[in-house]
C-alpha cells in the first residue's frame, strides 16, 4: 500500500515538472517551428489531433522532456483522463516520437 503511494507520489512529481518545462517559454521557438510545418503541410497527426482533443485544454504540448518521462506521465494521466488505450498510444508517438 505504502509502494503504491509512492508510486502515485512520484508520478505526480514528474508530471509536475513536465508541465513547468511546457510552461516555461523556451520551448517557445521549437512550438512556432513544428507548428509552422503543420500548417505548411496541412497535416496534423493522428496523436496530434487526440493530445488537443484530451490534453490541449489544460497542457501545452512538451518539448523537452525525454521519452521514458512523458511515457510515466501520459500513463498517469491516461487514468486521471479516462484515455483509451488507443489514444495513450497515439499520444505517445506524438509527444515521443
Amino acid at each position: 500500500m505504502k509502494k503504491h503511494l509512492l508510486v502515485e507520489v512520484g508520478l505526480t512529481i514528474l508530471l509536475f515538472v513536465g508541465l513547468a518545462f511546457a510552461v516555461n517559454g523556451q520551448q517557445q521557438p521549437k512550438k512556432a517551428a513544428k507548428s509552422k510545418t503543420v500548417a505548411m503541410t496541412g497535416n496534423t497527426s493522428e496523436g496530434e489531433k487526440r493530445f488537443q482533443a484530451n490534453c490541449g485544454r489544460c497542457h501545452q504540448a512538451p518539448e523537452d522532456i525525454s521519452p521514458r518521462t512523458v511515457k510515466a506521465v501520459v500513463q498517469h494521466m491516461r487514468v486521471k483522463a479516462m484515455l483509451s488505450a488507443e489514444d495513450e498510444q497515439l499520444i505517445l508517438k506524438y509527444l515521443a516520437p
